[in-house]
């Protein structure tokens, strides 16, 4: 049967439109000058890259010209002129060329006779994954017995060997990177590789890692800028091939997802010439963490939905690849938790931080101004300003360091938080962000123990300089929360209740503690205070009834 020398040269250009060329030639080139046949003006295509020739009965050859970067024939560097076939691919740079020779009639009538006898070709194979975890270990079944064991108990060796590496692996670029290395070097139709992870359990896919055939072969993993730019943008991935695997933990493998309705409508298969494309789930234990992707320019041979050795192997390295995966988010949670929990014991009290953590404060998170029922503390250094105009600057910073040392001891024993130093000044509060029926009693025994611990270190020096305070606590409603700019932000306290306790300190006695009202009546013991009398401050509208500690 005589093929017809009609050739079509479909052109693929990373972020370029399709281009078809319909070729009427007997010879042509291609190359970057504007004399060639083909223009191909891009800096990867040498100036003559090579040539076509029609041959005998129907054949084309493409021979290289001695170009740069190399011609590539599905996948292989030419060495010499070669035939080409229809459905060859061709690489020059980052150029693709898909080759169509046009049939002759009586080999189009075969293929409509073929179809309509029913032997319609599989497009694609989708597999319940836990159906496949075992079936490339198996080896060729219906084969000689021995040889399949033998090649079972290879493939187990080989697998162990992956898993290993798998293992060792820290790191999810670790991780990724000894998944490249086997999928490109046993997959050879494979020209590009994700991994998609579900991150935060919540369901949604993030594109974690990828890597381009083209880009591990000339570099090995050194991707430019541009190269990782045009990778990460993931338009190239079928999202929803990967929902699908995800959702309804199946494998999935496409010889042209194009001709598939299912599929067809993604924009990125159209425009970026994706004809095959494998997928499968991360799954380890029941639990789903994200999906290993794969594109095939060249498309696969005739898919066999029950002996595939491609995808059951693409799915024996996800199961593997999963466990890893699990361990990383894990490590990586545990890290999240242990910085989260260092950022906050700085501020919070034990108590506080880990409450904090188990309801899932995220470390970049804003925990949202909510109204609480509170006792707010100041304790502020009598006579600092003028003890502070006789020392020098480093001493005034050991000292107050010393200081807020010893203070905060207490304050974070009984459950309270650090607001802020305003100076020599602590600003702490009880009864957020974990409620306490009890914050009057905890403020006041807080107070108690500052004054007893300060004048225990002064009878023993253990301060370069003797200090007095003064303690003021006020009770009552105020907003609770993370309150700043994108810059910064400061969990802390803010309402009318906070500016009485500030204006307290006003009728406090060095070495004292007075109350509010609000306070007072809040307190479970209250023999160890009597009223002083009513007083007024700046910006309250009333007299407020003083309470002063008899300790």
């Amino acid at each position: 049967m005589k093929l017809t020398t009609e050739l079509t040269l479909q052109i693929y250009i990373e972020g370029s439109p399709e281009q078809t060329l319909e070729i009427t030639q007997d010879q042509f080139i291609l190359g970057r000058l504007p004399e060639c046949d083909v223009y191909l003006p891009y800096s990867e295509v040498s100036r003559r890259h090579c040539q076509f020739r029609r041959l005998d009965q129907g054949k084309w050859r493409v021979e290289d010209l001695g170009s740069t970067n190399g011609t590539f024939l599905n996948q292989s560097r030419l060495q010499e002129a070669a035939v080409i076939n229809d459905g060859d691919y061709i690489e020059l740079g980052n150029v693709t060329i898909k080759v169509q020779l046009a049939a002759s009639q009586s080999a189009q009538s075969l293929v409509n006779q073929d179809a309509a006898n029913g032997h319609t070709e599989v497009q694609t194979i989708l597999r319940n994954a836990e159906e496949l975890s075992q079936l490339w270990m198996e080896g060729n079944q219906g084969k000689d017995p021995l040889s399949t064991e033998h090649i079972a108990h290879s493939r187990l060796q080989y697998i162990v060997e992956i898993a290993k590496g798998l293992n060792s692996a820290e790191s999810i670029e670790a991780i990724f990177s000894q998944v490249e290395n086997v999928i490109f070097q046993e997959l050879h139709n494979i020209e590009r590789l994700a991994l998609l992870i579900d991150v935060e359990g919540s369901g949604k896919l993030e594109l974690y890692k990828a890597a381009a055939r083209s880009m591990h072969r000339a570099k090995q993993g050194s991707y430019s800028r541009q190269e990782l730019s045009e990778l990460y943008k993931g338009d190239w991935i079928s999202r929803s091939i990967c929902e699908r695997v995800f959702q309804e933990k199946v494998a999935i493998k496409t010889k042209n997802a194009q001709a598939d309705q299912r599929f067809s409508e993604q924009k990125s298969i159209l425009m970026k010439g994706i004809c095959g494309a494998l997928a499968v789930p991360l799954w380890n234990e029941k639990k789903v963490v994200g999906v290993l992707y794969a594109d095939a320019r060249m498309g696969f041979d005739r898919l066999e939905p029950n002996q595939d050795q491609d995808l059951s192997f693409f799915s024996t390295i996800a199961n593997l690849v999963a466990s890893s995966v699990q361990r990383w988010l894990l490590t990586r949670r545990l890290q999240e938790q242990e910085r989260i929990r260092q950022r906050l014991e700085r501020y919070h009290s034990p108590a506080v931080v880990q409450q904090l953590i188990t309801f899932g404060a995220m470390e970049d998170a804003l925990l949202t101004p909510i109204e609480a029922d509170v006792s707010v503390l100041f304790a502020d250094i009598v006579g600092f300003t003028a003890l502070s105009e006789k020392l020098q600057p480093e001493e005034v910073a050991e000292l107050l360091n010393r200081f807020f040392e010893e203070m905060l001891k207490p304050l974070f024993a009984l459950g309270g938080t650090l607001d802020k130093f305003i100076g020599d000044c602590i600003m702490a509060f009880f009864g957020a962000p974990e409620p306490q029926s009890d914050h009057a009693d905890r403020a006041v025994k807080v107070a108690k123990a500052m004054l007893e611990r300060l004048e225990q270190l002064n009878r023993d020096q253990i301060l370069s300089h003797p200090l007095e305070l003064r303690i003021a606590i006020n009770s009552g409603k105020a907003v609770v929360g993370d309150v700043g700019s994108s810059q910064r932000v400061d969990y802390t306290v803010l309402g009318g209740t906070v500016n009485l306790a500030s204006r307290l300190e006003a009728v406090c006695r060095p070495g004292e503690c007075v109350i509010s009202e609000e306070t007072y009546k809040r307190l479970q013991h209250k023999k160890s205070f009597c009223p002083i009398g009513k007083s007024n401050f700046k910006g309250i509208d009333r007299a407020i009834t003083v309470y002063r500690a008899q300790w």
